[in-house]
C-alpha cells in the first residue's frame, strides 16, 4: 500500500548516487544500477544472450517461441511486444504524436522523426562500403546496396519480372491490372504512378523546375534536361549497329534504324503513301489540305515546309552554302549541287 501510494504522491525516495536519477521503488533502483555496472544476470538458455532485466529476457524468449500475445482488435494482427502493438494502432487511429519542431511535419513513430530530422541537419550516418555514398537512413542504404548486388527480391507473379524495391513492384502490377489510382484534378486524366501525375500537373501549371546551367533553358522533367545537356556536351550515347552512326537520343536512333529496315509506319489516309517519320507525313498532308503555314517575310510567298522556306530565303540573302569541291561553284540548295556534280562525273546516268 505504501509503495502504491507513491504513484499518487509521485514520491521517489530512492536515488542513484551516480546519475542522480530518482525512483519510487528500491527494486527499480536496483535494476537501474545495472546500467552503470553492466551486470546482466538473466541469460537466455537457447542463444546465451544476457539481459539486465527479467522482463527483457521474457520478451526476448518470444523470438524463439514465436509467441505473440498482443493482438490488434481491428485487423487481428499479432505482436510479440505491447510497444509494437501500440505503434501499430496508430495506423488505424491516424495518431501522429511525434512532431518536427522545424517544419511541423508529424510522424507516428519516434524513429521516423529521428530519420526525418536528418533532412534538416544534413546528417548521413550510413555509408556504402563499395561506392562510399552516404545516406541518411539504414533502409535507404539497404535499398542502395541492391544496385551493387543486383538483387531483385520483389518478383511479379504474372510475368516473373524482378524489382529491387517493393514500390516498383506495386507500380508495375498496375500494368497487368490496368489500375490507375492517381487522377489529375484539372483534366481528370488517370495515371498508374504518382510520379507521372506530378510530372503531368506541370503541363497545367507551366512549372519548369529543371534549369540548364549553361543556357538557362528550363524543363518540366529531369530527363528532358539530361537529354538537352547533350547539345552542350556533344555526347551521343546511342549507336547504330548497322552503320555505326552515333545519335544523342534513343528516339533519333529508332527513327534512324528505319533507313536500314525500310520500315514506314506512317500512312496517308488519303493516298496511302507511306513515310518513315511522323513529321514527313504531317508535311505531306499539306499537299492534300493546301495548307502553307510558313511565310516569307520579304515577299510574302507561302510554303508548306520550314525547309522549303529556309531554302527560299537564300534567294533574298544571296547565301549559297553548298559548294562544288571540284570547281568551287556554289548553290543555294543541296539538290542543285547534286545535279551540278554530274557535269564532272564520268558516268552519265540519263539516256535518250
Amino acid at each position: 500500500m505504501k509503495t502504491h501510494t507513491r504513484i499518487h504522491t509521485r514520491e521517489k525516495p530512492f536515488k542513484c548516487d551516480i546519475c542522480d536519477e530518482w525512483f519510487s521503488q528500491s527494486g527499480n533502483l536496483k535494476t537501474h544500477m545495472r546500467i552503470h555496472t553492466g551486470e546482466k544476470p538473466f541469460k537466455c538458455d537457447i542463444c546465451d544472450e544476457r539481459f539486465s532485466e527479467s522482463g527483457s529476457l521474457k520478451k526476448h524468449m518470444r523470438i524463439h517461441t514465436g509467441e505473440k500475445p498482443f493482438k490488434c482488435d481491428i485487423c487481428d494482427e499479432r505482436f510479440s511486444q505491447g510497444g509494437n502493438l501500440k505503434k501499430h494502432m496508430r495506423i488505424h487511429t491516424g495518431e501522429k504524436p511525434f512532431k518536427c519542431d522545424i517544419c511541423n511535419e508529424r510522424f507516428s513513430q519516434s524513429g521516423n522523426l529521428k530519420t526525418h530530422m536528418r533532412i534538416h541537419t544534413g546528417e548521413k550516418p550510413f555509408k556504402c562500403d563499395i561506392c562510399h555514398l552516404r545516406l541518411s537512413a539504414s533502409g535507404s542504404l539497404k535499398k542502395h546496396m541492391r544496385i551493387h548486388t543486383g538483387e531483385k527480391p520483389f518478383k511479379c507473379n504474372m510475368c516473373d519480372q524482378g524489382f529491387s524495391q517493393s514500390g516498383n513492384l506495386i507500380s508495375h502490377m498496375r500494368i497487368h491490372t490496368g489500375e490507375k489510382p492517381f487522377k489529375c484534378d484539372i483534366c481528370d486524366e488517370l495515371f498508374g504512378e504518382s510520379g507521372r501525375l506530378k510530372r503531368h500537373i506541370r503541363i497545367h501549371t507551366g512549372e519548369k523546375p529543371f534549369k540548364c546551367d549553361i543556357c538557362d533553358e528550363r524543363f518540366s522533367e529531369s530527363g528532358s534536361l539530361k537529354t538537352h545537356m547533350r547539345i552542350h556536351t556533344g555526347e551521343k550515347p546511342f549507336k547504330c549497329d548497322v552503320c555505326h552512326e552515333r545519335l544523342s537520343h534513343s528516339a533519333s536512333l529508332k527513327r534512324h534504324m528505319r533507313i536500314h529496315t525500310g520500315e514506314k509506319p506512317f500512312t496517308c489516309d488519303i493516298c496511302d503513301k507511306q513515310f518513315s517519320q511522323s513529321g514527313s507525313l504531317k508535311m505531306h498532308m499539306r499537299v492534300h489540305t493546301g495548307e502553307k503555314p510558313f511565310k516569307c517575310e520579304v515577299c510574302d510567298k507561302l510554303f508548306c515546309g520550314s525547309g522549303s522556306l529556309k531554302t527560299h530565303i537564300r534567294i533574298h540573302t544571296g547565301e549559297k552554302p553548298y559548294k562544288c569541291e571540284i570547281c568551287d561553284v556554289r548553290f543555294t540548295n543541296s539538290s542543285n549541287l547534286k545535279k551540278h556534280s554530274w557535269i564532272h562525273a564520268v558516268e552519265k546516268p540519263f539516256k535518250c
